[in-house]
């Protein structure tokens, strides 16, 4: 999450790595990883890549053809994001950075109090934390040389002390429905063991997180991108439990779910210290840079070179 200095009130600023939202935007692909990682098979020396995974009037669809489709759409995406990783480790040892994990939490912090909805589209919570240390690492060598003086970095936290004032946030899925009766029945089938998530898929009028099992990201007091009501009702919720039905202000109605809860948390300056300075540093550099910029010093290559 990066942030400019302003006087009068916070103001975010444009990224000289890349954005925070598209960077954690990719982390689908994590879940690919861990899904391709399932389908290779134990024992190497014993392929059954012709595996039944499937049949269509009789013909077979098999464990080959499966992955190679997955390579086509996603192979090459999943590969960068592994590739980045590496090479950010690689920076890390030959520029003696390190990366903390209250460094890590603090930014998940940051991230989840301003996504205003947004998901991190994954529920691996390693998988994001990764994510976070690959970008911290590569922040850090883009700032190391840049001096900020202490005085900046205070000056900044005493005139921004509200964007480290983070409200408790909740994970949240929500179906959405038409009608007061819609959501009754949807009540009665989660009360009766139906999956919130298929429910979701099966019923939500709302297409986007109907795709995502009802997934809406994390919500928080003050979103203004969520019903107030919606709001209420999910801080009134405990967790691994759904709302009653909520009349939404916009005429639909809505039963939600809290996945998981983060409390809120208030950052101290030396807290937030180190953070604010790596952010003033790289408001100085004058063009975005990102990992695969570091390629060539690290010799890394890959199969889509041309």
């Amino acid at each position: 999450m990066k942030l400019t200095h302003d006087n009068n009130a916070p103001t975010k600023k444009r990224l000289k790595t890349k954005p925070v939202l598209v960077v954690l935007s990719i982390l689908l692909l994590g879940n690919l990883l861990w899904f391709i990682a399932w389908l290779i098979p134990n024992d190497t020396t014993k392929s059954n890549d012709s595996e039944e995974v499937a049949s269509v009037a009789g013909k077979v669809i098999t464990k080959e053809q499966w992955m190679a489709s997955m390579e086509s759409i996603y192979g090459k995406e999943v590969l960068l994001d592994i590739v980045n990783a590496e090479v950010m480790e690689a920076a890390a040892k030959k520029y003696k950075i390190k990366v903390t994990d209250d460094e890590v939490d603090l930014e998940l912090a940051l991230i989840r109090s301003t996504q205003d909805g947004v998901s991190l589209q994954t529920n691996d919570e390693d998988i994001v934390r990764k994510s976070i240390r690959s970008r911290l690492i590569l922040e850090k060598v883009l700032a190391k040389d840049i001096v900020i003086e202490d005085e900046a970095i205070k000056a900044f936290y005493d005139n921004n002390k509200n964007l480290y004032n983070t409200a408790t946030s909740y994970r949240t899925s929500v179906i959405y429905v038409s009608t007061e009766a819609e959501a009754e029945k949807v009540a009665k089938e989660l009360e009766n063991g139906s999956s919130f998530e298929g429910l979701a898929r099966e019923r939500s009028a709302d297409p986007s997180s109907a795709s995502l099992g009802g997934d809406i990201g994390y919500i928080s007091e003050g979103n203004e991108s969520v019903d107030k009501v919606l709001i209420d009702a999910i801080q009134k919720t405990k967790k691994g439990k759904w709302s009653k039905p909520i009349t939404l202000a916009d005429g639909r109605f809505a039963v939600a779910m809290v996945k998981s809860i983060f409390e809120g948390k208030s950052f101290s300056y030396p807290d937030v210290k180190g953070h604010i300075r790596r952010e003033l540093a790289l408001d100085q550099i004058p063009q975005s840079v990102t990992q695969e910029a570091f390629w060539e010093e690290f010799d890394a290559d890959w199969v889509y070179s041309e």
